[in-house]
């Protein structure tokens, strides 16, 4: 009787020991993700590769030698495919001098996203700004420029409108929608109003959704 007595108080022990360490286990797994979270890899998305690139003879314009896959957020993938070329045009100039080039440092990956989902024009110009912003903050960029650069991309960026009635269709979602059309612009930036941007931005910390209607209720 005290063998059984024994060998159920093991048995017992046993099976707590092993919820123990698969509660554990699990601790661990959420708090790794929340590490990774933290971190901003899985919050901003993931690139899949590095681009190579080759000058082209005009001293302007780079073409892809690799292909370039970026996953944001929310699952879409963006390709910048192999024989692309980019210049850096999709970005005005001006803020060149804020961020650098658009090739240099950490801006480079999503300036090539940019540069071609602009010129593809298979998606609204708005989810190419946002990848812009998400694939800026995957590649380390702060908040500050990120949103900054967002905010006069918003305003000032070559935009076009999406879909309509007529052009060449396009697949977008799975369905076939109409090729967009340019929107004429000549909007030039203004230094002002991106500097006084940029330092609301530092001490609010906005959401895209706020700096979108900051945008929207500005005068020229």
């Amino acid at each position: 009787m005290g063998n059984w007595k024994g060998i159920q108080s093991f048995a017992l022990l046993s099976v707590v020991a092993v919820l123990s360490a698969c509660a554990s286990h699990k601790q661990s797994a959420r708090l790794s993700g929340t590490e990774q979270s933290a971190s901003g890899g899985s919050k901003w998305g993931y690139y899949s590769g590095e681009p190579v690139t080759r000058w082209n003879p005009d001293g302007r314009t780079m073409t892809l030698l690799s292909e370039l896959r970026y996953a944001d957020p929310q699952g879409v993938v963006w390709i910048a495919p192999a024989g692309s070329q980019v210049d850096g045009a999709s970005i005005p100039r001006y803020l060149w001098s804020i961020m650098g080039g658009p090739f240099e440092g950490k801006y480079r990956n999503a300036s090539v996203l940019h540069d071609v989902a602009y010129e593809q024009h298979n998606r609204p110009w708005q989810d190419c700004d946002r990848m812009f912003y998400n694939a800026m903050r995957s590649s380390g960029v702060s908040a500050v420029e990120a949103k900054t650069m967002y905010y006069a991309l918003y305003k000032f960026g070559r935009h076009w409108k999406f879909p309509i009635k007529r052009g060449k269709p396009v697949k977008y979602e799975g369905e076939l929608v109409a090729r967009a059309e340019q929107i004429p612009r000549a909007i030039p930036v203004n230094p002002t109003q991106v500097s006084e941007a940029r330092d609301w931005i530092r001490s609010a910390d906005p959401s895209l959704d706020q700096i979108e209607q900051r945008a929207d209720t500005e005068g020229w």
